[in-house]
């Protein structure tokens, strides 16, 4: 198992608890592919430097977590499929 970061960009327009149920589907993707979370914390709601899907402004979450690495593959395309999630960065924890 090795350690990653992930940083999710989600939809500034949706209400508190649709927040709160996309980051419970990125928790599950990860506990999915025998990956284990260690923190999700929100960030803020900050200004994009360019649009993305028309959209201005981005809420940041970042995630701490373990998994296997041939599991990143399947979280991206899953993250890639979620439509209220508009960024996803994961990387390498040293």
């Amino acid at each position: 198992m090795r350690r990653y970061e992930g940083m999710f960009i989600l939809k500034p327009d949706m209400a508190t608890e649709d927040h709160e149920k996309t980051v419970k589907s990125i928790e599950e993707a990860i506990s999915k592919n025998g990956g284990k979370v260690e923190k999700c914390e929100k960030w803020a709601r900050r200004r994009l430097a360019y649009s993305i899907k028309k959209y201005a402004e981005g809420e940041y979450y970042l995630c701490d977590f373990t998994v296997e690495p041939k599991a990143i593959t399947p979280l991206n395309m899953a993250y890639g499929l979620n439509e209220n999630i508009l960024r996803t960065m994961i990387i390498v924890k040293e």
